[in-house]
């Protein structure tokens, strides 16, 4: 039996007998470093989505955090140039309406934000 692995993807009889990628940074540190990163990826012709972290939950206070927004601008703008799908991770209802406001194709919830069915359940109900 045969299955469409991507059933939200653009058919491409091409790219449909490959794996979907997801590529990018960790963390989205500066616009230069996501914008080079991104021309690099799309260059190769295999990404799908390229993915930076806007917000990075650490375990020690003080520790880089991300830079937030401003994230979400680069991505909108690896969009553009690129035509590459992007995507984040959110940990937060605001975070979810940011990247939603911003045009994030995608988004994901991080291990440390997983482990609390509560706040799961709340970044859920906020996507309806």
């Amino acid at each position: 039996m045969k299955t469409d692995r991507h059933p939200g993807l653009k058919k491409n009889p091409e790219k449909n007998h490959r794996p979907l990628i997801i590529a990018g940074p960790c963390s989205a540190e500066n616009q230069v470093q996501v914008m080079e990163t991104a021309q690099a990826l799309a260059a190769a012709g295999h990404v799908d989505y390229f993915r930076a972290g806007a917000w990075k939950p650490r375990t020690y206070p003080g520790s880089f955090e991300g830079v937030g927004v401003k994230a979400l601008q680069w991505l909108q703008q690896v969009k553009q140039n690129t035509g590459l799908k992007v995507c984040t991770e959110v940990a937060s209802v605001q975070h979810v309406e940011e990247a939603l406001k911003h045009g994030i194709d995608m988004l994901w919830i991080g291990a440390r934000t997983v482990s609390n069915p509560f706040l799961v359940q709340e970044l859920a109900d906020s996507l309806r």
